[in-house]
């Protein structure tokens, strides 16, 4: 039985044109379902997006695209839906190079015994441009758009997201501790803005201050990043309340939570991104939504360090808006943001034990307009609304494991596997098309991680 979700709203129309006029435009796409997340649990049986100069222009019924405009280009997805492209609101992108070489560890364990070491010897800029290379190969071909990164030479991460024409908010770390990047907090700071200087007019990328976490950064070198974030208008992204440890300690050293510290310090604002926010009580749940804060969940990451579930249920029903994250393919081992989507959704209703809980088009939503709202974006993209950015991917429904398909929307988030993602676009530029991506060569990719296996391998 057909779901009564989407059949009764077949002939939903997202644009009117004003004349009967043949509009010209540069691409035009049908598609057997448009899932526009705009609005809400929506799904468009045969639709077609028309776009023109990198923004939708349209969505309507294919059977009107047809006769109202003429593209360029058309493609005909008669199996697909499409839906905007996904956002990782979470990544330390290059650390795909380190991609399972410490498993089955706690978080401070696998850090400080085998993550720090491994990159106090090899991180430099050529690295962390091949392993953000590496990681944009998987995250295109799974439906992934934008990144929200967080690493060491953000110029080099900044270079990786041109070539191969992806979206980005490149976070630079900050510590107080040295690394062969900085010495010094002063001196991550500095490199910071002048890679954002660098780069402030490329329109594919944004920069955000990125201290590493509050057991990693002193109160002076906060108050510092307060007062760039508010006169630089930069969003401040960190991890926050990972572990019960980190909280533990904090109240040890502080005498106070985390969360509370960085309150103290004027930190939590509207472009304050929270990353994890595992362990945290009622009390500061409703901090964050008085002070309009927005968390980056990493379900995977944190079922594989055993940090926690996150309480994702109870963020929402307050009013906090959560966008959710991959974290590196070092702590999770993959980039994978439909593996995120269902295990997001999953978790929720184990965790509240409501079986309503999170249903899928709030998942999806969290990991498309969820991202963008955090990112301060999403006037221009996270969903498939005229006037925005064309960043929308195709989803093969035709194969097996996808078959029937009652509904849509719940595939994307239940059924759906990254392999299944055919056609990623990126400001109407068609970045892969039927699985291979036209803006850099995969294979000349791998082959360098290869290398960095061998000499990371050799070296210790």
């Amino acid at each position: 039985m057909p779901s009564n979700r989407w059949w009764p709203i077949r002939h939903v129309r997202l644009f009117v044109s004003q004349d009967n006029n043949v509009i010209q435009v540069d691409s035009l796409i049908h598609a057997a379902w448009v899932v526009p997340v705009e609005p809400r649990q929506v799904v468009l049986p045969e639709h077609s997006i028309a776009i023109d100069q990198g923004r939708i222009v349209a969505v309507l019924p294919s059977s009107e695209a047809k006769s109202r405009y003429q593209a360029q280009q058309q493609m005909d997805l008669p199996q697909h839906a499409i839906c905007p492209g996904l956002v990782n609101l979470h990544a330390h992108s290059a650390m795909s190079l380190l991609r399972g070489l410490a498993d089955d560890l706690t978080l401070q364990t696998w850090l400080q015994q085998h993550i720090w070491p491994a990159e106090a010897k090899h991180v430099r800029d050529e690295f962390v441009e091949d392993g953000a290379l590496l990681a944009i190969v998987e995250m295109l071909r799974g439906g992934t758009t934008y990144v929200n990164d967080m690493y060491f030479y953000p110029e080099a991460t900044a270079r990786a997201l041109l070539t191969a024409g992806m979206r980005g908010t490149i976070g630079a770390a900050i510590l107080e501790f040295p690394t062969a990047y900085a010495s010094n907090a002063g001196e991550y700071i500095h490199k910071a803005l002048a890679a954002r200087d660098n780069y402030r007019h490329e329109p594919l990328l944004q920069f955000a201050l990125a201290p590493h976490a509050p057991y990693t950064v002193s109160d002076s070198t906060f108050e510092q990043i307060v007062t760039l974030a508010e006169q630089l208008q930069m969003p401040v992204h960190m991890h926050i309340h990972e572990t019960a440890q980190e909280v533990n300690d904090s109240q040890q050293q502080y005498g106070m939570r985390p969360l509370a510290r960085l309150k103290r310090l004027g930190l939590l604002t509207p472009d304050f991104v929270g990353i994890h926010a595992v362990h945290l009580d009622q009390s500061e749940i409703e901090l964050l939504a008085q002070h309009a804060c927005h968390i980056a969940h990493n379900p995977s990451s944190n079922m594989k360090l055993a940090s926690g579930i996150a309480p994702v249920t109870a963020m929402l029903a307050t009013g906090v808006n959560i966008g959710i994250g991959t974290d590196s393919a070092a702590s999770n081992n993959r980039l994978d943001m439909f593996t995120e989507i269902r295990s997001t959704a999953l978790l929720a209703k184990v965790q509240s034990a409501q079986a309503d809980a999170v249903p899928a088009w709030q998942a999806l939503e969290m990991a498309t307009l969820g991202g963008a709202k955090a990112l301060g974006q999403a006037h221009l993209f996270g969903s498939l609304l005229p006037g925005k950015q064309a960043d929308l991917i195709a989803v093969s429904l035709d194969q097996a494991e996808t078959s029937p398909c009652y509904d849509p929307l719940s595939h994307l988030v239940y059924c759906v596997e990254r392999q299944q993602v055919s056609d990623v676009w990126i400001g109407g530029r068609h970045i892969m098309a039927q699985r291979q991506l036209n803006s850099i060569n995969a294979e000349q990719i791998v082959a360098k991680a290869n290398w960095w296996r061998d000499k990371i391998r050799n070296q210790g």
